[in-house]
């Protein structure tokens, strides 16, 4: 379900009955967040099964079997990408599990999209949740084919030179990299933990390098363990403020990945 709107649904009621606005944040959905804990500290993802359903369950069952824990950032450039969850800690390394189709492109409607930052003759680039994309013109059906965007903080399924060779590798996005987009399979992006994803050590591969010491769905956490943390809501008109003015601050240099994600700990 879409960043479960049936709960904003029931929470707009008890608002609306109160007489104040609609809160601008929105707690994690514990299904769907991703919490890595590395030797440089947490990152905690958003993963996007309307995105790429394939590869976040991938992600969940590796992180569940323990896969992922105590494995290094094999690579690591800076300005680029840290990239992990090989289990021999090389490029080309494969869980026991198939590799994965690709899943570059989605289909959405205009009601999955929170907000858009940029509309053209040509497309759209804008928001799901914290995950930004583009998107062509709208289909006969009204639909879009789009595509994540590779901002900072996205995070991808490494592959070989076949799409159809993802696994078990995944990479966290440094800084922008666009020219990756609709080549790699986005399926979320960090909302706590970029300052941890830029500190991880560089090197191909590094000297010393870091690794994933723990991963975990955050529903699989104990209670009291659980990142307590709001993300802002892409579809509230504070967000949607941020944009238009990110926009107006950078005219023609604005990206959608100029836009930052805020968060507010609890």
């Amino acid at each position: 379900m879409h960043r479960l709107r049936s709960r904003l649904a029931v929470a707009a009621l008890g608002w609306a009955a109160l007489g104040a606005a609609p809160s601008p944040w929105w707690p994690l959905d514990p299904q769907n967040t991703l919490v890595v804990e590395t030797t440089k500290g947490r990152i905690v993802i958003e993963m996007r099964p309307d995105f790429a359903p394939q590869s976040v369950a991938r992600v969940k069952l590796l992180s569940r079997e323990g896969v992922y824990d105590g494995l290094l950032f094999h690579r690591v450039i800076d300005h680029f990408v840290d990239q992990t969850g090989n289990p021999n800690n090389h490029d080309g390394g494969v869980s026991n599990h198939p590799n994965l189709p690709p899943e570059f492109f989605t289909m959405l409607a205009p009601k999955q999209i929170d907000a858009i930052a940029t509309h053209g003759i040509d497309g759209i680039t804008g928001f799901v949740g914290p995950t930004p994309f583009a998107a062509g013109a709208p289909q006969p059906d009204g639909k879009y084919r789009a595509w994540g965007i590779y901002c900072a903080g996205v995070v991808g399924m490494g592959r070989q030179a076949d799409p159809g060779t993802g696994n078990s590798e995944i990479f966290f996005m440094r800084d922008s990299a666009r020219r990756l987009d609709h080549e790699y399979t986005v399926w979320g992006r960090v909302v706590q933990g970029l300052d941890v994803v830029r500190a991880i050590a560089v090197g191909v591969p590094p000297a010393h390098p870091d690794k994933m010491l723990h991963v975990h769905v955050m529903a699989d956490m104990p209670p009291a363990a659980q990142p307590q943390i709001d993300v802002i809501d892409t579809q509230s008109d504070q967000f949607k403020q941020t944009v238009a003015e990110t926009r107006a601050q950078l005219g023609a240099d604005f990206s959608v990945c100029d836009v930052p994600i805020a968060i507010k700990a609890k």
